[in-house]
C-alpha cells in the first residue's frame, strides 16, 4: 500500500519514457485548457502573487491528497465491503457498491483544494467578498486541473500516441485530450462554487456541494465499466456536466452583487 501511495505521488513529477517535446506539449496543453476556462471569471487576481500560491498549493495539496488519503481509504473501503459480501456480490451490484469509493474521490479532491482558500479567509477575519471568494476558489481548482492535466497528457504519450493515431482513427483519436479539457473546466468551476459558498457563510455545505458534483462526474466511470455507456458518451456526459457547473459558478461570478474593487478580483 506505501509503495503504491508513493508511486503514484512520484508519478506526478517524473515521467520516464516520453520525449522532452511530449513533454513540453503536455505542459502546453494543459496551461492552454486552464487559461481557455479561467479567462471567462474575467478577474486580474492572478496579478497578486499570493494568488500564485493559492495555486501551487491547491496542486500539491491535492495531488498529496490522492495519494495519501484517497487512495488508502478507497482501498479500506473495499476491503470493509470484501468483509460482508463476496466479489461476485460486489460486481453483480456495482452501481451501488462503488458509490463510497465515487464519494470519497469528491470528499478528498474537493476538500484538498479547498485548504488554501480557507487559510486565505482565515487570514483575512473569516470575511471575504463573496465573489473574492469565488475567484480563489477558481484559482485553486485551476492548480489541481493543470498539474493532473499535465499528469494526464505524459501518460498518454507514454502509452505510445501519436499523431498518427488521428491520422488512423480521426477524431475519436484526441477523445483523451477532450475528456480532459473538461475536466480542467469541472476543477475550476467546482472549487469556485465551493469558495463562494466558504465566503457567503455556506463552507461545509458547499464543500459538501462540489464533492456530489465531483462524485457524480467520476460516477460515469462505472457505468462504462458495466457497459450501460460508450466511451464516447461518457465523454460527452463529462463535457456536459462540466459546462453546467461551470455555467453556475459564472452565473455566481457576473450576477448583480456587492461592490468589489477591481484590484481584489
Amino acid at each position: 500500500m506505501a509503495e503504491q501511495m508513493v508511486s503514484f505521488f512520484v508519478s506526478g513529477f517524473v515521467y520516464p519514457g516520453i520525449l522532452r517535446n511530449q513533454v513540453l506539449l503536455g505542459i502546453g496543453l494543459a496551461v492552454a485548457f486552464g487559461a481557455v476556462w479561467f479567462i471567462p471569471y474575467w478577474t486580474p487576481i492572478l496579478k497578486k502573487p499570493w494568488a500564485w500560491a493559492i495555486l501551487a498549493a491547491g496542486a500539491f495539496l491535492s495531488w498529496a491528497a490522492v495519494a495519501f488519503i484517497q487512495i488508502p481509504l478507497q482501498f479500506w473501503t473495499g476491503q470493509a465491503l470484501n468483509y460482508f459480501w463476496s466479489q461476485e456480490v460486489l460486481m453483480s451490484w456495482l452501481l451501488l457498491a462503488a458509490v463510497p469509493g465515487i464519494l470519497l474521490s469528491g470528499l478528498v479532491q474537493e476538500g484538498s483544494k479547498l485548504v488554501p482558500v480557507v487559510i486565505y479567509w482565515w487570514r483575512k477575519g473569516r470575511s471575504i467578498d463573496p465573489k473574492l471568494g469565488l475567484a480563489i476558489g477558481a484559482v485553486a481548482g485551476m492548480g489541481l486541473g493543470v498539474f493532473e492535466a499535465v499528469w494526464v497528457h505524459n501518460t498518454i504519450f507514454a502509452s505510445g500516441w501519436s499523431w498518427e493515431a488521428v491520422q488512423t482513427g480521426g477524431l475519436i483519436a484526441l477523445a483523451p485530450f477532450w475528456e480532459r479539457f473538461f475536466t480542467v473546466a469541472f476543477h475550476i468551476a467546482a472549487s469556485a462554487l465551493a469558495g463562494w459558498g466558504l465566503a457567503k457563510g455556506w463552507g461545509w455545505q458547499f464543500y459538501l456541494l462540489a464533492s456530489f458534483l465531483h462524485g457524480f462526474l467520476n460516477y460515469s466511470v462505472i457505468l462504462l465499466k458495466l457497459g450501460l455507456i460508450t466511451g464516447v458518451q461518457m465523454e460527452i456526459f463529462a463535457a456536459v456536466w462540466a459546462a453546467l457547473v461551470t455555467a453556475g459558478a459564472l452565473w455566481l461570478r457576473w450576477r448583480k452583487s456587492t461592490e468589489l474593487a477591481e484590484s481584489e478580483v
